[in-house]
């Protein structure tokens, strides 16, 4: 392995110690010392995930800082989100792919927590190689930390409060963290989940994130409605539509096609020619039904724009399949193939949606269709100043917005650390309970739930071996679970009161996830690259380890 992938940051002093016996346990694997080989694939994949969480874990916390992704073009993302930079990093070790895999899981899921669940999964990892250095087998390990996953999941979970609807104060709380102290973020998020209610956010088809868009030069906006990101095919076509009558076509708008081949005969040649005179029918059929707005999937046909512009039909082509179903259910239209349009009038009408108005923004270059009769959809238009902070811009919103969503669907518990060193402490109490050498397996997962606060305080500028010490102690003498650091003063302060909360099922899914990914690579023993099938030569034997590269 190559020294700078050992050249790791960690800002918890128990922390460096770990890893610096990940580190002289693989130099004396290399040297050939009495180690048993089995470990090496151990320690090499644990040094993978410290690398991985080392990436993100300068971002956590109210005080973290950005991070520069830079491609072999130049092209440059400053981001600070967890999920971003994890996959957009080079990465070719398969346990650094393990851990991105399953944060790419949690982002689908619940959409937020990715750089906990890293952080976490790290920690988990290291306290795993110490105990594993000192002689414990890791069968009983991987049993310790399975038992002390499953209770701090049912521990946060009871300590969990209740979103009481869209209006809960914690709402706006909750977006506002996950949104990283952006107010007008905040407003926006807690105004489309008022828009939307509790029974849409509930719904676990509707994605509350996928309604966020970024523009460059926009007003921030929340609006009953869909934007459609393209402009009219021709400026001679109406910019605007009231009363709008909406034919969605997810296909091209263009003749059916005949093979080359069969264009050089005659026959074929008279085919092509009916099928060009039955596609322009259909238009006309479309155009004669009161047709106004038509929104395709793909390329639109000469003839049909023609004849679509004539009769003042707003027509939008090469939509993204994403935003066709949008706009589809906002308007309560269904989807047709253009051989569809051979359907009967009577047939064609049930494909057809409806809208108060439909129009173009010449000035950020969109459709919005507005008022749809069908499902209520809202838009959360996201301002930016310039092109380079649009995208960071909307992945903080969608931070936001999947935040809130998660909060009403499971609740709430304290943020800032202090619900994981909370079920850390209780997690502790456990371990008199356990027999046989599995008690290690559960002092890992409780030093591991030390790790988000320590770094959380670390990013601030403090001392985080002092200062878990210090909220430790405070949550037994005042028995409460909320208090952490106040990362302004360094001080012990009650989470709720200062407003920082986060989603419950954010918290449960990052242990979870970290718990998955700890357990899968301690039962890595050994590491073999495959042959080369193709060529059914071995490229090497199993005393080679994947390399990482970052």
């Amino acid at each position: 392995m190559d020294a700078r992938h050992q050249d790791i940051k960690a800002g918890h002093p128990h922390t460096q110690v770990v890893e610096g016996e990940i580190a002289m346990s693989l130099k004396q694997v290399a040297a050939g010392s009495e180690i048993d080989e089995k470990l090496a694939a151990l320690l090499t994949n644990a040094n993978a995930v410290r690398a991985i969480a080392s990436a993100v874990e300068g971002t956590i916390g109210p005080k973290g800082l950005d991070t520069m992704l830079v491609d072999r073009f130049g092209e440059v993302v400053i981001t600070n989100d967890g999920i971003t930079i994890l996959t957009k990093m080079d990465v070719n070790h398969p346990a650094a792919r393990m851990v991105i895999n399953a944060a790419k899981a949690q982002e689908e899921e619940v959409g937020d927590g990715t750089t906990t669940a890293t952080i976490i999964a790290a920690a988990l990892l290291s306290e795993s190689v110490a105990q594993v250095m000192k002689g414990v087998p890791v069968t009983r390990i991987i049993d310790g930390v399975r038992m002390g996953i499953k209770r701090a999941i049912e521990i946060t979970r009871e300590k969990s409060l209740a979103v009481s609807g869209t209006a809960d104060p914690l709402m706006k709380r909750v977006a506002l963290i996950a949104g990283r102290e952006h107010e007008d973020i905040a407003d926006l998020v807690s105004t489309a989940a008022n828009m939307i209610g509790k029974e849409k956010l509930l719904d676990p088809t509707f994605k509350l994130s996928d309604t966020v868009m970024a523009k460059e030069g926009a007003d921030n906006e929340v609006f009953m409605g869909v934007i459609v990101d393209k402009e009219r095919v021709n400026e001679q076509m109406p910019k605007e539509i009231v009363g709008a009558r909406v034919l969605v076509v997810d296909d091209a708008l263009e003749p059916e096609e005949i093979e080359e081949e069969a264009l050089s005969t005659e026959s074929g040649f008279a085919r092509y020619m009916e099928l060009q005179e039955e596609f322009k029918k259909n238009v006309r059929k479309i155009i004669g039904m009161g047709v106004n707005v038509v929104l395709v999937d793909r390329g639109v046909d000469d003839a049909a724009e023609e004849m679509l512009t004539d009769a003042g039909v707003l027509t939008v082509h090469r939509v993204s399949s994403k935003e066709l179903r949008k706009a589809a259910e906002h308007v309560g239209a269904r989807a047709i193939k253009r051989t569809g349009l051979k359907k009967e009038v009577t047939e064609i009408e049930k494909y057809i949606g409806s809208a108060e108005r439909v129009f173009e923004d010449e000035k950020l270059e969109h459709i919005r269709v507005v008022g749809g009769k069908g499902k209520p959809m809202a838009t959360i238009l996201v301002g930016a100043a310039t092109e380079e902070v649009v995208g960071e811009r909307e992945r903080i919103a969608k931070d936001a917005a999947s935040a809130s969503q998660a909060a009403i669907k499971g609740g709430v518990v304290p943020g800032g650390g202090a619900i994981e060193l909370a079920v850390g402490r209780e997690i502790q109490a456990l371990r008199s309970q356990i027999k046989g050498m599995s008690a290690y397996g559960v002092d890992c997962v409780a030093e591991a739930l030390k790790r988000p606060l320590a770094q959380i305080v670390a990013n601030a500028g403090f001392n985080p071996l002092e200062k878990v010490g210090d909220v430790i102690a405070a949550q037994v003498e005042r028995k409460s679970d909320s208090l952490a650091v106040n990362c302004d003063d360094g001080e012990v302060a009650d989470m709720m009161d200062l407003g920082v909360v986060d989603p419950t099922l954010v918290k449960t899914y990052a242990l979870k996830a970290a718990g998955e990914i700890a357990e899968a690579i301690l039962r890595i023993d050994t590491i073999i690259k495959k042959k080369d099938e193709s060529s059914g030569q071995a490229k090497a034997t199993n005393e080679e380890t994947p390399e990482m590269d970052f």
